[in-house]
């Protein structure tokens, strides 16, 4: 069944209502550390704090997302402060001195471990280009087209970043081009950035000629260099969230494209199969793991729903039935959505729950820890909100 113009219309009301009205408050402006700067986002349910450790990206996100509202609602001085100190966290205490950013770091900013990869920097790079946009700052800017060259290199250039460990069996993750083509698509809108377009066409057609595998409908996490399945469990093992969040992106590129008709084709078939995959047809929502030929998989939560894929599955929905006018699009979009608010918001503190058992009921409380932060959530309601606040009837 097609979305009326009504139905759009109550749905852009009730995204910005959820941003701004529940989900917004629920993090700000009580999480800005007003002696340290940056974000204390390890929160339980009621918004009281369960530890006073900061995750780097998720600082990066904070910033991002206050300085996006600014550019997206107006300038709110909260907002506006909350995203400088942010950005002055981040400067200050988050690059060790090789330059690569750390990933852990104490209330104060000494430093607890770094990742091998460069997740911390992209959103640093955003977050700068953002901010820049929200308060003219040129210096955000510089740094942020500076992060972004980094980046590139850290993704093109083996060796720069140290290994994990020893490999007797390499591989690539679909992670690397899906990061750096929304990096490069937010700089892209707010600072600009003539790297962007070809860059993100080139890892665009990474993901369509190495990880989109048609002949099993299914986009792989990660393949060998070859592009060839690796057949060993961490090989075989499919993130469909991850993947329905690839897709998106390449929905929004078709967009900026003066919808692109390529482009919308692949992020169609992206969300058509790992939706298959994904949806759990007994309990309803996105499983977090499945195995691509359906064997067990390791990880004990495979079969857990995570707040962040619904998150991404909303958008890639919506923006799928408003680029094709395909009801199938409408009636999955407003089953993940109604699926989403029913059991992973809490209508008491406000937020979303982030781990729900197989069954849909409540699996721990926190709503803040070192990966779950005000991101997915607010980027899905700001994002839905700004499709169809921008829609052509």
């Amino acid at each position: 069944m097609h979305y009326t113009d009504s139905e759009l219309d109550t749905l852009k009301q009730f995204y910005q209502r959820q941003l701004l009205d529940n989900t917004i408050p629920f993090w700000f402006p009580h999480s800005v550390d007003k002696e340290f700067g940056g974000y204390l986002f390890m929160r339980d349910k009621d918004g009281s704090l369960i530890d006073d450790d900061k995750a780097v990206w998720i600082q990066g996100r904070g910033a991002w997302m206050l300085s996006t509202l600014c550019n997206s609602f107006g300038t709110k001085q909260e907002w506006l402060d909350g995203a400088k100190s942010g950005i002055g966290f981040l400067n200050k205490y988050c690059f060790d001195t090789d330059g690569q950013m750390f990933f852990h770091v104490t209330r104060d900013g000494r430093p607890i471990r770094k990742r091998r990869y460069f997740f911390s920097e992209t959103f640093a790079a955003i977050a700068h280009a953002a901010y820049a946009k929200a308060s003219g700052d040129a210096a955000a800017a510089d740094k942020a087209r500076f992060l972004f060259g980094k980046c590139i290199e850290y993704a093109t250039k083996p060796g720069l970043l140290p290994p994990k460990y020893t490999n007797t069996r390499p591989s690539k993750g679909i992670g690397v081009p899906m990061i750096m083509i929304n990096t490069a698509q937010q700089i892209r809108d707010t600072i600009g950035d003539p790297r962007c377009d070809e860059w993100i066409m080139k890892w665009i057609d990474e993901i369509e000629k190495d990880f989109v595998k048609d002949e099993i409908a299914c986009v792989m996490e990660q393949i060998a260099p070859d592009g060839s399945i690796i057949d060993h469990i961490d090989g075989r093992t499919l993130n469909p969230g991850h993947a329905i969040e690839g897709a998106w992106f390449i929905l929004r590129e078709a967009q900026h494209r003066n919808n692109d008709p390529r482009l919308i084709a692949l992020g169609c078939k992206m969300l058509d199969y790992m939706w298959e995959r994904g949806w759990d047809k007994e309990y309803g929502g996105i499983f977090y793991f499945r195995d691509v030929f359906g064997k067990p998989v390791q990880e004990y939560w495979q079969d857990m729903k995570f707040w962040w894929p619904h998150n991404e599955t909303i958008i890639a929905t919506l923006m799928a039935y408003l680029l094709t006018g395909n009801e199938k699009y409408a009636a999955w979009h407003r089953m993940v959505h109604q699926y989403s608010y029913d059991r992973f918001h809490d209508k008491e503190y406000g937020e979303w729950f982030g781990y729900l058992h197989r069954d849909g009921s409540i699996a721990q409380t926190a709503k803040g820890n070192l990966f779950k932060g005000p991101f997915h959530l607010p980027r899905q309601e700001w994002l839905c909100w700004s499709l169809l606040h921008h829609r052509k009837n």
